[in-house]
């Protein structure tokens, strides 16, 4: 019985296997991205360019992907591919970021789009379907983006998920379900998931404040109320300042010129502040009143939040104050198991990049540690030939004889 269970499971697991689609699979592996990415020619905007690189430190030069490559510039790239639809199918949006240029503000995401997109029209008011990826500006904004496009309204994912800020490659991986669930990865560890409808404003609430209901007016939501026997003190009036007693006329004070002298002013040690009589809990205290609510009118259930009609397209549609960000493997498909073998070789790469950023680093201090050394005995040769001259002055002349000493 076991084995035919097992048997039916991996027939599934075939069939599941052949229908999934990868729909695009960019490793920017040699110059044919120049020719598949078309860059925007979208009139007043200064766009910049991407080169291909591995990076300053790196696993393997060979392993290039696209970098940013001029500061404070928009950046408007993207690619078309066969359009799909996401009905009844997992959706994967998984590629990698790397700001070796310990980026201080600027975007890392990228956008998903359906067949509409003008490519070389393409800006940051251009409809997008999905948009997603880390975005850093200063210490405030350090997150992963998360946007769904609903009904032609862009919607923010209302969780904040903290995006990586070093300097090294990593992952971020965006799926999104039929059963309208998703999940967000980094390096292929999950970081946040949940319900596109608990987790995103893309339906009206369900429920609402009843517009009939109004708070009684005889309702008493004051948990505590003054003292009605509590009385003020008949010495409890003082002034909050008195003149310093202390304080006396100074010899040279000439009233006539100076005007008449006053002491000056102190803190009043008896001074009590206001007076107001001690609270009492109150006998009338019903609780703060909740507004009742009832079903809202508007609220439509909707099975389809997850799904995407059509997706055709990716871009890299962003600002950077200092450029020098890294895109590389990036991933759209139906198959999660595949995106994440995908990433089998992300630890490697992150650790070989680690290695030589730590040898880079090392041989930049022995190379400052050793001009400093050299610089020190320049001028320690220096002080020394400043005191030969100083000694060849202080040597006394030698004396000739007088010629008739000859």
């Amino acid at each position: 019985m076991k084995s035919y269970l097992f048997l039916i499971s991996l027939f599934i697991g075939c069939i599941y296997r052949t229908s999934a689609e990868v729909y695009l699979e960019e490793k920017f592996a040699d110059d044919s991205w120049e020719t598949n990415w078309i860059y925007s020619k979208h009139p007043g905007k200064e766009f910049g360019k991407f080169v291909s690189t591995p990076g300053k430190f790196y696993h393997d030069a060979d392993d290039k992907g696209i970098q940013t490559s001029q500061d404070a510039r928009f950046y408007a790239l993207s690619r078309k591919f066969t359009p799909f639809s996401t009905e009844g199918k997992d959706l994967v949006i998984q590629f990698t970021v790397k700001h070796e240029q310990n980026i201080d503000c600027g975007g890392g995401y990228i956008k998903v789009f359906d067949c509409s997109l003008e490519q070389e029209d393409m800006h940051g008011e251009s409809p997008y379907r999905l948009m997603f990826g880390p975005d850093i500006c200063g210490p405030g904004t350090k997150k992963v983006h998360v946007i769904i496009n609903y009904k032609d309204k862009n919607v923010l994912i209302n969780k904040d998920i903290r995006c990586k800020d070093d300097v090294y490659t990593h992952a971020y991986t965006l799926i999104i379900k039929p059963d309208n669930t998703y999940e967000v990865q980094i390096d292929g560890e999950k970081v946040e998931s949940g319900e596109l409808e608990a987790d995103w404003d893309l339906l009206p609430p369900k429920k609402i404040k009843d517009p009939e209901a109004k708070k009684p007016e005889d309702w008493d939501d004051r948990a505590t109320i003054p003292d009605p026997d509590d009385k003020k003190p008949d010495d409890w009036d003082k002034p909050e300042h008195i003149a310093d007693p202390d304080a006396t006329k100074p010899d040279d004070w000439d009233d006539e010129m100076d005007g008449e002298w006053e002491p000056p002013m102190i803190d009043n040690p008896e001074y009590k502040g206001e007076w107001s009589p001690k609270q009492i809990d109150n006998p009338a205290y019903k609780g703060a009143w909740i507004h009742p609510e009832i079903d809202n009118p508007e609220y439509k259930a909707d099975s389809n939040l997850y799904k995407q009609p059509e997706i055709c397209a990716v871009g890299l549609d962003l600002w950077q104050v200092k450029s020098g960000t890294i895109f590389d493997d990036i991933l759209v498909t139906d198959d999660v198991e595949y995106a994440k073998s995908a990433l089998s070789e992300l630890k490697a790469k992150q650790d070989g990049e680690k290695k030589m950023k730590e040898d880079q680093d090392m041989a930049e201090r022995d190379a400052t540690a050793s001009e400093k050394k050299e610089n020190e005995s320049d001028d320690d040769d220096e002080e020394d030939y400043m005191e030969d001259d100083d000694d060849e002055d202080k040597v006394p002349p030698i004396e000739e004889p007088d010629h008739d000493e000859l």
